[in-house]
């Protein structure tokens, strides 16, 4: 399914797409991310059809605890209506309120994380585990802002300055599974964020996880795929990024 879509948005990259805006000016959606999703959703109803779908293209509701599909077509569409090759398709699995298996697909790189509950993270068929990194100043972050950047309050933007004081590099690419899965693999050594989607976590998180990271609400306390938010590290580092967030941190 991941390969499927991944497989769309190469083409149409070359060959052309519309580009369309949601409620506020700045959150854009594309004929591709739609064409991406209405595949993946036939792919589902097809081989599962009694599971449940939530997408980030559609109308959806979080209630019960059923086997659910949890897709966001293209994660970092904003990126990809520019021609900026940082995207991706997330999938995650979920079984009765658990994650239990999750990808996440980059076709410009052809990188596809896979890991699933208990049973390992890996990257092209290779076991991937966190940076070894234990030091915030030798750390490079990632993170990312909200839509609604220019109206709320609670923007990420006083976190953002106070770690570029504290670690040694931040990066702000715009894909958080993406970002995850970096974390994942050591690329990166923590990554935060504010206002997203389950669909925005869901794989990357539990791929993280499964390859020795730590994921947390942004003071540490439990992760929820439905919250919002996540502070995400090797391990290594996460209680000085919770340190570093709660200089700022506002009450959402």
């Amino acid at each position: 399914m991941a390969l499927e879509s991944g497989r769309i948005q190469k083409e149409s990259l070359s060959r052309g797409f519309s580009v369309h805006h949601k409620r506020e000016e700045i959150n854009l959606v594309t004929d591709v991310d739609i064409a991406c999703q209405e595949k993946i959703i036939a792919m589902v109803r097809e081989r599962f059809p009694g599971d449940d779908i939530i997408a980030e293209e559609q109308a959806n509701t979080y209630e019960g605890d059923s086997n659910r599909w949890i897709i966001d077509p293209v994660d970092g569409t904003t990126n990809y209506a520019h021609g900026y090759p940082f995207f991706c398709t997330s999938i995650a699995y979920e079984v009765k309120g658990r994650v239990a298996a999750g990808v996440v697909y980059n076709p410009i790189m052809n990188e596809l994380f896979f890991a699933a509950s208990g049973k390992g993270a890996y990257l092209n068929g290779d076991r991937i585990g966190v940076s070894g990194v234990s030091n915030l100043k030798r750390s490079l972050l990632s993170t990312g802002f909200p839509y609604d950047i220019a109206t709320n309050p609670n923007n990420n933007v006083d976190h953002f300055v106070n770690f570029l004081f504290e670690a040694q590099a931040v990066r702000r690419d715009g894909s958080a599974a993406l970002n995850l899965s970096y974390v994942a693999c050591g690329r990166f050594d923590g990554f935060w964020e504010l206002h997203l989607n389950p669909w925005d976590l869901a794989a990357g998180a539990l791929i993280l996880e499964e390859a020795g990271g730590r994921i947390t609400n942004l003071t540490g306390g439990p992760f929820d795929i439905y919250r919002g938010e996540c502070l995400a590290s090797n391990g290594l580092v996460h209680e000085t990024m919770e340190g570093v967030i709660k200089k700022g941190y506002r009450t959402p």
